[in-house]
């Protein structure tokens, strides 16, 4: 048979190219909105092993818009879930994990600056607040791995800070945005973290530097005992959407926050202006009890709970979404890691040391 003689149907199969086939993220996994405003936003693979962090790095970028819009993204059933699994999928979205400064709440390190989510007795709740936004410098994005899931309770409960916000009497809110509110500490007095630990030092000089850089106030209480004192912003805009957000600890570390036993054993054993933490107005006046009742009552209208399953990544934008933990019961093991710095700390003289992370 000739060449003229194949059948002309061979000749055209054969001249057909093969095409490459691009699956967008769309194709890979699910999204599902849970709780209100959707938050978070639950992401699921629909492929089999299908690895978190390369699939994470692949889509950062719209990783990142997501996370903007929902406040926080929950990843559930990829494969391989593991501590390095954990924190491959942070240094892919949101870059290398930070070291724990200005402590307090008790945890420690798990894997470099991976740590345990909180040491806190599993019996109280924590309540809702946004990590670390009393220090000069914060985490961007804080991020929670569920190694074990507990055997009841446990959740890690959200709250959208744009909609908290939104419930405030605008009035409160401007009161707040234009005094600020004042972060008090009491280190040494046997209850709470030591000033070794929180500063994670030895050296009372070392102590002043940080704070000095920090504009954090130290008072030096004789047998070895420090009392610290720092002014913040309550009020803040998202630097990436521009969102007005409540942004602060006011509300978290006022003794009247606290779980009520751990309140009145406080609140019989110490001086108001003694308590290992305590917040006011950023002059100095006390927070009036009805002020405390609305800000507390605007974070629970907002609360958002889902249950944890063991290997699910949940990403949360620190500025967006304050987050807390529910009580519970059987074995837990939640770790967290906290990365990208909102920005340089303060020298001595309003200097930046751009060396200094959250």
């Amino acid at each position: 048979m000739t060449n003229s003689d194949k059948p002309q149907g061979l000749s055209k199969l054969r001249a057909i190219k093969r095409k490459s086939v691009v699956l967008s993220s769309e194709d890979l996994v699910s999204y599902e909105p849970l709780g209100a405003g959707g938050l978070p936003l639950l992401i699921t693979p629909k492929a089999d092993q299908l690895d978190l962090p390369v699939w994470a790095a692949q889509h950062r970028d719209a990783l990142r818009a997501k996370l903007q819009a929902h406040g926080a993204l929950l990843f559930r059933g990829f494969s391989s879930p593991s501590i390095e699994t954990f924190s491959a999928t942070v240094r892919s979205v949101s870059g290398e994990p930070l070291r724990y400064a200005e402590r307090s709440s008790p945890r420690h390190a798990v894997d470099g600056n991976v740590y345990t989510s909180t040491d806190y007795p599993p019996e109280y709740p924590i309540f809702l607040h946004n990590e670390q936004s009393y220090n000069v410098s914060w985490c961007r994005v804080i991020s929670f791995h569920c190694a074990q899931a507990p055997g009841g309770g446990g959740q890690t409960p959200l709250a959208d800070t744009r909609r908290i916000l939104a419930r405030l009497d605008p009035a409160l809110v401007e009161r707040f945005a234009s005094r600020r509110y004042l972060y008090q500490r009491n280190f040494g007095d046997g209850f709470g973290l030591s000033w070794q630990v929180a500063f994670q030092t030895e050296s009372k000089a070392e102590v002043d530097a940080y704070c000095r850089a920090n504009r954090i106030e130290t008072e030096w209480k004789d047998g070895d005992r420090l009392r610290t004192r720092q002014v913040r912003e309550a009020v803040h805009h998202h630097p990436d959407t521009g969102a007005r957000v409540w942004f602060n600890h006011a509300t978290f570390f006022h003794v009247t926050t606290l779980p009520p036993p751990v309140r009145d054993t406080l609140l019989a054993g110490f001086a108001e202006e003694d308590l290992p933490n305590h917040t006011y107005y950023g002059d100095g006046a006390s927070i009036e009890p009805d002020v405390m009742a609305e800000l507390q009552q605007a974070y629970l209208d907002e609360k958002v709970l889902f249950d944890w399953q063991a290997g699910d990544v949940l990403l949360v934008d620190n500025m967006l979404s304050s987050h807390g933990r529910e009580p519970f019961s059987g074995p837990r093991r939640v770790l967290t890691a906290m990365s990208e710095p909102s920005g340089a700390a303060r020298g001595p003289g309003g200097a930046v040391d751009a060396g200094a992370s959250a």
